[in-house]
């Protein structure tokens, strides 16, 4: 079946940004600071590199089972199909959502994506005023809102998650979309052989479950480093309130959210085009 002509548009729109997404060139400093990362990751030893890829792999499970049976998820997906029955009034699972036209699907992806950087943006804000706690739930809450955030978009554009090979993909997108740029390319053209070669109604994931690897190790090391500066700022006080820590903090968390909920946007997006065709 070929795109009509809104649909090429959009097909356009996302070939541009691929274009200019990926042409990547990094500052000096992106450069420095790339290199030392990959030092010091290079320094650790393979098999605790191993463990900590299987711990995460494990971790990110676990957060899916957690989101997915969350009283928040069944919400967000009831709230989903009567923002679709709006345009579609026969819509009753997740699936028939792809009876609509993207430009519907982008309108209501595009509501929910400004709604999770706003908790992005607030949760970062509270990492930055320091507290212990909120610190070190700062990468486990980041996490969780992102995944999060990619599911709501793949459900938007009629994928299941409850669906094992939908949930797979939805945290192989969350892998790609925060590794360093200069991973991602590859990775992209990996989940667009993955959407070629798989069964489009399959139930089950066929293909390398495991999500984590080295390169995506230096997400967690950047955050790390972010804690430390945040930890440095809270000093800096403005009416007892470490103001520079707080925009620090909403800046980097909002800025990272937009990098990944684009990154699913387009993919999925491109993803719904591709299988149309078909």
């Amino acid at each position: 079946m070929s795109l009509t002509s809104r649909e090429e548009k959009v097909w356009q729109s996302i070939t541009q940004w691929e274009s200019s997404y990926f042409d990547y060139e990094p500052t000096d400093f992106e450069a420095t600071y790339e290199r030392w990362i990959k030092n010091q990751l290079n320094q650790l030893n393979p098999a605790l590199i191993e463990k900590m890829n299987d711990f995460i792999d494990s971790a990110l499970f676990h957060v899916h089972a957690l989101i997915q049976n969350s009283r928040y998820q069944t919400d967000v997906r009831e709230r989903l199909l009567s923002e679709a029955r709006i345009f579609n009034s026969e819509i009753e699972d997740i699936e028939d959502l792809q009876t609509c036209t993207i430009e519907q699907l982008t309108y209501i992806a595009q509501q929910q994506i400004a709604r999770s950087r706003i908790i992005s943006l607030a949760q970062g804000g509270l990492s930055g005023t320091g507290g212990l706690l909120l610190l070190g739930m700062d990468i486990p809450a980041m996490i969780a809102l992102q995944v999060r955030s990619i599911q709501y978009i793949a459900m938007n554009y009629g994928y299941d998650i409850q669906r094992p090979s939908e949930m797979m993909m939805s945290l192989k997108v969350f892998h790609a979309s925060t590794l360093p740029k200069r991973y991602q390319h590859e990775s992209w053209n990996e989940l667009l052989v993955e959407i070629s070669n798989g069964e489009r109604d399959a139930f089950f994931y066929v293909g390398d479950e495991s999500v984590a690897d080295v390169s995506w190790l230096s997400m967690p090391l950047k955050q790390g480093i972010k804690g430390i500066i945040i930890t440095m700022l809270k000093k800096k006080m403005v009416q007892g309130i470490p103001l520079l820590g707080v925009l620090f903090g909403a800046t980097m968390n909002y800025q990272k959210s937009r990098e990944v909920t684009e990154f699913a946007h387009k993919f999925y997006q491109k993803r719904f085009l591709i299988e149309k065709q078909l």
